[in-house]
């Protein structure tokens, strides 16, 4: 069964694993190309765009692709819709393998914003230093404000707002070392965005615990595809949704 994963996430490298040692499938990962030094993947992997959903429509039927599980990052909305549209022009199924997003808890001091624009108008009263972790391809709404940053990004951003320290990381990250590093930078302020997941959840216990206002970025609208939550799950839909093609 030829099965399509579009990835970028740390649950597209879980599935991706489950994947190369199961001989029910013939899994191929497909990357978007965002990141510049992106992690070894177990599986074949394609980088770069389709062209839409129509490109992506023809790669399917052109691969003759079964299955497609679009394991994109929350926020990744584009691809998201052109998954969708392509795979039911191409009569293909498509589950959606993504992160739990968070919740806030007692003690949170939260304020909900639909867009990055929002985000950075929210600003406004707000204490510095501004720890921004929202990727790298999201500061523009923040480069004209004149405010104290903290900017955390995987790869070097384009630009910054003047002045902003950039701190180059990856997660996961854990309680005391976010916590050493707000501290370390008079933290006063987080904006993120609700991506969800264990990997860098760390920022909003520190916030908490700190007494931090967090300024958070809602989730897109999602599709109508089915959202599964682990990558087993996500190797039981393969499994059990086309059983006539791996029996």
């Amino acid at each position: 069964m030829r099965v399509l994963v579009l990835g970028g996430t740390t649950e597209a490298r879980q599935l991706a694993a489950l994947l190369a040692d199961d001989t029910r499938f013939q899994a191929t990962l497909s990357l978007a190309g965002r990141t510049r030094d992106p992690a070894p993947q177990p599986l074949p992997t394609r980088v770069g765009g389709f062209g839409g959903a129509e490109g992506l429509a023809d790669h399917l039927r052109a691969d003759d692709i079964r299955a497609v599980i679009d394991a994109t990052h929350p926020f990744a909305d584009r691809i998201s819709a052109n998954a969708e549209a392509a795979c039911a022009a191409a009569g293909v199924p498509l589950a959606v393998l993504t992160r739990r997003p968070w919740m806030a808890e007692a003690g949170d001091d939260w304020r909900l914003v639909l867009t990055m624009d929002a985000a950075a108008k929210a600003l406004s009263g707000l204490p510095d230093t501004i720890f921004l972790t929202v990727g790298r391809q999201e500061l523009g709404p923040f480069l004209a404000l004149d405010r104290r940053f903290l900017v955390r990004a995987v790869d070097p951003p384009d630009a910054l707002p003047i002045g902003a320290v950039l701190v180059l990381d990856r997660g996961p990250y854990t309680l005391d070392r976010e916590m050493a590093l707000m501290r370390a930078h008079g933290v006063g302020t987080l904006v993120t965005k609700n991506s969800g997941g264990d990997a860098t959840a760390a920022k909003l216990d520190a916030a908490r615990a700190l007494g931090l206002t967090v300024v958070m970025v809602d989730r897109p609208p999602a599709g109508t595809a089915p959202r599964l939550y682990t990558a087993p799950d996500a190797v039981a839909w393969l499994a059990a949704h086309v059983p006539s093609a791996i029996a």
